[in-house]
């Protein structure tokens, strides 16, 4: 009685509906299947039964949940749920009227087969049709309101399936401002048929003749809007992009529901969606169960890496979120950004610079993070080159504050973010990245031997290589010379480099955490992500300006620069020392890194803190040959010409 008394106003009228139904079924039954005197002989039974009857049927809808589901989304587990009220109903004569009435009371049946079978398809009938017909009236007049409101004609490239969650979405208001007059879908399966009441007219190739027909009949295709089918590799999305530029069209994207994301919702189509192999299946139901409720701090929260970071954190549910971030605009656009999901979570910013020990120590302590991803450093290779001090100061010593501030707050984990260019480091940029990677590994060693009777806390690295329109990242910067018309700049014909998504990056840094923690704790310390096939930056520069729709060499020119100071060809995953492991985590390989003892690495800080101080470089150079013998970096030699320092400071960001 209780529950029956917190049903909603609206609840409450779909309960008296149902009962309603439930006697006219009953009632219009008798009046279809007896005629005159039988009729006669039953009107007082009548009487006695229906109200006894619509109580009982109250109690079976009850049960089967038919107030709960709102009518403007109903749909075949509805329909099948009414099914099931209804028969359990019809069952439930056929037993009162074979075993208790005929036999003990009347002498004769009340109702019979044929009555009972009648009800139970009237009773169907009388449930289910309102319902449909409430919903039919609900489409009919949205359709309607997106017709007035001048909705863009729109084509929908994909699979049915995939147009079919587009299509509810616009029906129930999900999706606004646009009206799909058409599918095009690559399975010869859905050719000649319509979803939804939406023809399919074609497949991708038919482009051109499908807008053409359907300008020549009143309806301007002025969008198309590209499905996950259509997004796939072998769906060749870059034709796509390039026929719909010719022809005018704007372009969106309906991103994957298994994305992690929140609700339906269409995206601009980014070219770096465009240019890499298929994307790792992330478990977001892993992720979900390990940082929902979780307290995390993000230090580089306002980098392009941190800030994605942070919106998966409070997409999977952490209860507090506090962003580290040296940069007050920088901080300002992620706090704004995390504000617009309203999420559930305590959201707070601090300007604070990781540099800074006593500053990590008070925050983090004050906080006590249960995690802390530590994503601030300095990465522009060129420029860590001649300003080294400064990336020594961040990437080594800001690493080094970060993880003994966490640990002094009694993290459970904290995790670096790093670098590819770590391994067998040339460059600055991936020695001092090496460095706190080992500090880190040194750390995590320190306290898994450490027996206090609790689990101890992990300190991993996570490496993967260049990110795909990051801050700094090679696709910001030929965007911006193919807009202004060229030349795109290349280093060298055979640069090759690894590329990923941000967002699959960073849930896969996050997937990386939960192997850390689990139960049984394991010596990895390291994990490297999974970066399928390195791509020629020449290549990439070229498929860039095709998908703009231009042609390389006759549009815009592609000119060698030359290898800048700390650059290599080629980027490696495993150093040759390095033992790798399989995790059984798609996307994600261990490697038991050598790992020097606590003291030899703080010794050697020691020493390249003095180095710093004494603006010595040669002797800090000589103290990271002794903590990592593959050093190939150099103390002397060409620095980077000014003018490509001042292009690589146009396009730096932090991680």
């Amino acid at each position: 009685m209780r529950r029956f008394l917190r049903l909603t106003r609206r609840q409450l009228l779909i309960v008296a509906h149902d009962l309603v139904a439930a006697a006219g079924a009953i009632l219009l039954t008798f009046f279809m299947r007896f005629q005159d005197n039988d009729l006669m002989q039953r009107v007082h039974g009548l009487e006695i039964f229906v109200p006894l009857f619509v109580v009982y049927a109250g109690a079976v809808f009850y049960v089967f949940g038919l107030h709960r589901n709102k009518w403007r989304f109903t749909s075949i587990p509805d329909l099948y749920n009414i099914f099931r009220a209804a028969t359990v109903l019809a069952i439930s004569l056929l037993a009162l009227d074979y075993v208790l009435l005929a036999p003990n009371v009347l002498g004769h049946f009340f109702f019979g087969k044929i009555t009972i079978l009648l009800y139970w398809f009237l009773q169907m009938f009388f449930l289910g049709g309102s319902r449909v017909a409430y919903r039919y009236f609900h489409y009919a007049h949205t359709i309607q309101k997106v017709k007035i409101a001048d909705a863009t004609p729109t084509l929908v490239v994909g699979r049915a399936a995939d147009a079919e969650v587009l299509l509810r979405s616009i029906e129930s208001g999900a999706v606004k401002k646009i009206w799909p007059v058409g599918i095009l879908s690559s399975s010869r399966n859905d050719r000649g048929q319509a979803i939804r009441g939406i023809p399919v007219l074609g497949d991708v190739d038919d482009l051109e003749a499908v807008v053409g027909d359907l300008a020549a009949r009143g309806s301007r295709v002025a969008r198309l809007v590209l499905l996950p089918s259509a997004l796939s590799p072998e769906a060749r999305p870059e034709t796509i992009l390039v026929r719909a530029k010719r022809l005018g069209l704007a372009m969106s994207q309906l991103p994957s529901l298994d994305a992690g994301g929140e609700a339906v919702r269409l995206s601009p189509i980014a070219i770096e969606d465009l240019l890499l192999r298929p994307s790792v299946k992330i478990d977001y139901g892993r992720l979900e169960q390990f940082i929902s409720g979780k307290s995390v701090i993000v230090t580089g929260g306002g980098g392009s890496i941190g800030s994605e970071i942070c919106d998966r954190i409070v997409t999977f549910g952490a209860s507090r979120l506090l962003v580290i971030e040296n940069s007050e605009p920088a901080l300002h656009a992620v706090m704004e950004a995390l504000a617009t999901k309203q999420t559930p979570a305590q959201l707070s910013g601090r300007i604070a610079d990781v540099r800074d020990r006593g500053r990590m120590m008070r925050l983090i302590a004050h906080f006590k993070p249960d995690i802390v991803f530590h994503a601030a450093a300095l990465k522009h290779v060129p420029i860590l080159e001649r300003d080294w001090a400064e990336g020594i100061k961040t990437n080594v010593f800001g690493s080094v504050n970060v993880a003994d501030a966490a640990a002094a707050a009694g993290a459970v984990a904290m995790v670096m973010i790093s670098t590819d260019k770590a391994i067998e480091p040339v460059s600055v940029l991936g020695a001092t990245k090496r460095l706190a990677e080992m500090y880190c590994q040194a750390l995590d060693s320190e306290f898994g031997h450490r027996g206090n009777g609790k689990q101890p806390m992990r300190l991993i690295s996570v490496r993967f290589g260049n990110v795909l329109a990051s801050n700094g990242s090679v696709i910001p910067k030929f965007k911006a010379q193919i807009e202004a018309g060229g030349p795109i700049t290349v280093t060298h014909p055979d640069m090759v480099r690894y590329f990923m998504t941000i967002r699959e990056a960073c849930d896969l840094v996050i997937t990386s955490a939960t192997h850390a923690l689990a139960p049984q704790r394991t010596d990895v310390s390291v994990y490297v992500l999974n970066m399928g096939q390195p791509v020629k930056i020449v290549d990439l520069a070229e498929r860039m300006i095709r998908l703009s729709g231009l042609e390389p060499g006759r549009d815009v020119d592609i000119v060698f620069s030359g290898i800048r100071p700390g650059e290599r060809l080629h980027e490696i995953l495993f150093a040759r020392e390095e033992e790798t492991a399989e995790i059984g985590i798609a996307g994600v390989v261990a490697a038991k890194a050598v790992r020097p003892s606590l003291e030899s690495i703080r010794a050697w800080l020691a020493t390249i803190e003095q180095g710093v101080e004494a603006d010595d470089r040669a002797a800090i150079y000589r103290v990271l040959r002794d903590a990592m013998p593959e050093f190939g970096g150099e103390p002397v030699g060409q620095v980077a010409p000014e003018g490509e320092i001042q292009l690589a400071e146009k396009t730096m960001g932090e991680s």
